[in-house]
């Protein structure tokens, strides 16, 4: 149903610091692309089994291999880059919009992450639209729960809750959380790797 509106609720607009001003939009506007760098072929090929492991499980909401890929590798690289678990931002992403690009909630927010209008005022361009652009609104919702995180001293309970725009009650982080279960994912060791417990 790519039409139909996303139900989750938005973000509310408050009074940021300067500083905090500053440091957002310093971190909206660094466009380096969502390219995995690694420092060696372990990390590489761990990243491509988490790649082929989330993929099979987005399978039916995103059947194209390269329109799957180049999400998953965004959510990747956009989660890291800005300190979240990327099975929580999947977690999160799922109850906002079901993995719609372009889904609309019933007070405006936008995208995947389903990001309000009034932060590309704040801390972007001003342009509103580009929040339908994967990388943009993966971008700007990441960059924004990890405000929220740090408003929040971590407590991410409470950041999910401003995120939502209903902190303090427990049924979106809660959803949230539930949703994650579904991205969890641990590096398998190979058999042959596994020594036997000596008695």
């Amino acid at each position: 149903m790519i039409g139909a509106p996303a139900q989750a609720g938005g973000q509310l607009e408050e009074p940021l610091a300067d500083s905090v001003r500053t440091a957002l939009t310093s971190a909206i506007a660094n466009s380096a692309p969502p390219v995995p760098v690694f420092n060696d072929i372990d990390a590489r090929l761990k990243y491509l089994r988490w790649l082929g492991a989330m993929s099979g499980r987005l399978r039916r909401r995103k059947p194209d291999w390269d329109e799957r890929k180049e999400f998953l590798q965004t959510a990747w690289y956009e989660s890291r880059r800005a300190g979240l678990d990327t099975g929580l931002v999947l977690g999160l992403i799922q109850v906002e919009s079901a993995f719609r690009k372009f889904a609309v909630s019933r007070v405006g927010a936008r995208g995947y992450m389903q990001v309000m209008p009034f932060w590309t005022r704040v801390i972007g361009n001003g342009d509103p639209s580009s929040l339908f652009h994967m990388q943009t609104n993966l971008r700007f919702g990441c960059v924004i729960l990890r405000h929220y995180l740090d408003r929040e001293k971590g407590d991410l309970y409470l950041a999910l809750g401003r995120y939502n725009g209903s902190r303090g009650k427990p049924q979106y982080p809660n959803a949230v959380f539930a949703a994650a279960k579904n991205w969890e994912w641990r590096e398998q060791m190979p058999a042959e790797s596994v020594q036997p417990a000596r008695s």
